[in-house]
Parts: structure tokens; sequence; C-alpha cells
């Protein structure tokens, strides 16, 4: 699958990053992972913390897939917001979803110092503003959702946008308690410090075929190599559709760009991370190195020839949509993207068994809060492997959308 088209930036972050040779034997362990990216380095992480013996394999080179194109905005609130969370799952269930998100933010600051490379982890508020005025009532519905549930948000009227911004927007919520970081240096740094607590690490090792063998599973590679374990975690993120097709999950294509530095953000004030109401929506941060980072345009392009053909628009669009909230700001886009994308229908990321894959988990973050929920999705994992339960497992569980019209291309042998 191509995942990724264009010029990307945070791989020129980390220009050297530690190299992992092929798999070139046959070998044991208690779980395997199989991807190298966001997902699978937190999987590591929280395995190696219940002494499991972990191998990871990857078949490109480490957080060369989707992680090298994540925006990095980590944020409590998410593309389904906690009013409709509530009305689709239920009072309970719509506020642990947002619960679980802002424990996330926590346990990724904690992995972020401790980790050897800092993967550049910021705290950050938060400003999502109505994109016209007819979003206005929700936006307000959806700020008493969030003040009764406990969050820090604050409503700001259009006069108080314009005073603080230099910009106009009918209304908004300012929320505090969100983040930003460095997916890359992220997964690079939480893998080596992995390695350092024993973890085993092949990249270029592809996994061809799985197959049950006297109670173990056998993961076959390309190369005819064998990795024989109790467990396999697939966390190989929207490749994990040419496994199996899941109903719930929606593709598209989703857009970025990285501009120049930039010596002051002036009407920005603490450079809070952006988004809108608007579907789909402009979302917007800074970098370590004053950059601004835009995503967003998404659209359902799913061939990749005609995304490469489109990114020089799409980047352009971008621009002008910053410069539009941002005049006073001289931008030019040094770096442009365009990158497959994975939600589901119902909002929520997938994390669990499926059937017709004995003694295999999937870690499948899906939706437009990647970090976030691969955070949740490594905690539940572990706790599968380790505990064999995980109280908020059901929430995210594969047949929580029951459709009989999956398709399947199976290599379970």
């Amino acid at each position: 699958m191509n995942l990724v088209t264009g010029k990307l930036y945070w791989p020129e972050t980390l220009p050297n990053p530690h190299r992992y040779a092929p798999l070139t034997e046959d070998i044991t362990c208690d779980v395997a992972i199989v991807g190298g990216g966001e997902a699978g380095a937190l999987c590591s992480h929280f395995l190696l913390k219940q002494d499991v013996d972990v191998v990871l394999l990857e078949k490109r080179r480490i957080a060369k897939g989707s992680s090298s194109a994540n925006t990095g905005l980590l944020q409590f609130a998410n593309d389904k917001s906690l009013t409709s969370c509530i009305n689709s799952f239920g009072e309970k269930k719509g506020r642990r979803f947002y619960e679980l998100c802002w424990q996330a933010l926590d346990r990724l600051e904690n992995i972020s110092r401790e980790l050897d490379d800092f993967p550049e982890f910021v705290r950050r508020d938060s400003l999502y503003f109505a994109s016209k005025a007819e979003d206005v009532k929700d936006l307000r519905v959806e700020y008493e959702s969030l003040m009764r549930a406990g969050y820090p948000v604050t409503y700001m009227t259009q006069a108080e946008v314009e005073q603080r911004f230099s910009f106009s927007k009918p209304g908004a919520i300012y929320a505090t308690g969100d983040a930003q970081l460095n997916p890359y240096k992220l997964t690079h740094g939480t893998i080596a410090d992995a390695v350092k607590e024993g973890m085993r690490v092949f990249e270029h090792t592809e996994v061809a075929v799985t197959k049950m063998d006297a109670g173990d599973l056998v993961l076959i590679t390309k190369a005819g190599h064998r990795i024989r374990c109790k467990k396999a975690v697939f966390a190989s993120g929207y490749e994990t559709q040419s496994m199996r097709r899941n109903s719930n999950a929606m593709m598209s294509s989703s857009h970025a760009i990285v501009t120049n530095p930039v010596k002051a953000f002036l009407g920005w004030p603490k450079a809070c991370l952006i988004w809108e109401t608007a579907r789909p929506y402009l979302y917007i941060r800074t970098s370590q190195d004053g950059r601004v980072i835009a995503g967003g345009l998404d659209d359902t392009e799913r061939d990749f020839r005609k995304r490469y053909a489109a990114v020089f628009n799409k980047r352009d669009q971008l621009l002008a949509k910053i410069q539009a909230l941002f005049p006073q700001l001289s931008l030019r886009a040094e770096y442009y993207w365009s990158a497959t994308f994975y939600g589901t229908h119902d909002g929520l990321p997938l994390f669990g068994e499926q059937e017709g894959y004995p003694n295999c988990l999937f870690c499948l973050g899906y939706g437009g809060n990647g970090t976030v929920y691969a955070t949740i999705g490594a905690q539940i994992i572990a706790d599968l492997i380790t505990r064999g339960s995980h109280s908020d497992a059901d929430l995210f569980a594969f047949d929580r959308v029951k459709n009989p019209s999956t398709v399947y291309q199976n290599i379970i042998m």
C-alpha cells in the first residue's frame, strides 16, 4: 500500500536514526509485534513493563509508514464530539472514551520524559472554533457536555476571539490540557528504549504467513524465517486492512504542510492548537523550531497516483487557509505531503481479537487522534495478553459493529 506521498518533515528532525538488521534465522519469543510505527512502539513499551519477551518486526524502516506523516497533535477531544459519543454509546461509555483520551495524554508525557531522545512533548492549550455561524448552537451544546464532565474548557464569543486572535470566528471552545509532540522521535525513542530492556527488532522483515503449530503461533517471513511465539500483535496500521477488511473502517486521503520558521506567532496566543467544526476540518500547530504545521482537506481519493498529482494543489490550499487566519505571518510551505488515512464509521478505534486469527491481537488506532488512540490500545493489548482481560476492551472490540459483508483475505493457514 502506498501510504505517503510528498516531502516529509519529521525524518529531517532525526537524520540518523538507529537502524536494525533484517531477521536472518528462526527465533522464538513470547510476543511478536508486527509493525514498527507508533502503535507497535507503544505496545512494546507496555508489554516490556510486564517483563514479556518481545520481538518487533517491521517490513520497511522504523516509523517510515503512517507515523512519519502524523502531525503530532494530542487532544482529549476527538473528531467525534463528547455529545455525539454519549448519544451513540450512552452516558457511561461516551464519557469513558474521553476519560481514556485524557489519561493517555498524561501517559504519553511520562513516556516522553523517560526517553533518551526527548520527542518534543509540549503541553498546549487548544482552540476549537465554529467555522460558520450555523455551527455555534452545536458548539455550545458540546461546551456544556465538556463542562458537565469536568474538562477545563471555556466558551469564547466572537468578540472574545477577535480580542485575542488575529482572526474572527463566531464562537469557540478554549481548552487546556492538550499537547503536541514529534511522532517520529517518539517512535524511534520508544523502540530504542525497549531494545535496552531486551526487545529484539528486525527491519526489512515482512510477515507473509501465520499459522498455528502445536499450540504456538508461527509467523513466517517472506524470506522464509520463522518466529514462534505465544501471541502476535498486529500494529501494522492501515495496511492491516489487506489481511481483513473491516466494515467499520473507512479509507480516505489526508494532507499536511510544514512552513518555514517564523520568529513570533503574533495574534496566536500561546501558539495553541487550532481546529474547527467544519468537516473535513483544518488543524494547526507549531513546531519546536518555530514552523507552522497544518493538516486537513481530507478527501475520499484512494488512488495514490491521483493523490500524487494533487499534492501541490493541496499544499497551496492549506497554505492559503493558514495565511487567511494569520495574514501577519510571512509563510511558505517547505514540506508537504498527502497520506492514506483510515477512520471508523462509529468514531472509535479498533483494538483486540478478530475471529479467524487465533492468538493474534490487533492495535488499530484509526481516527484523527491516532497517537492518543495508540496509547490507549497498547495498554489494552498488554493487559489482554498478560492478564487475560481489560475493563475497557469491549468499548473498542472489533465485533461492536456486526456486519456480515466483511471481506476477507485470510492469511491464517
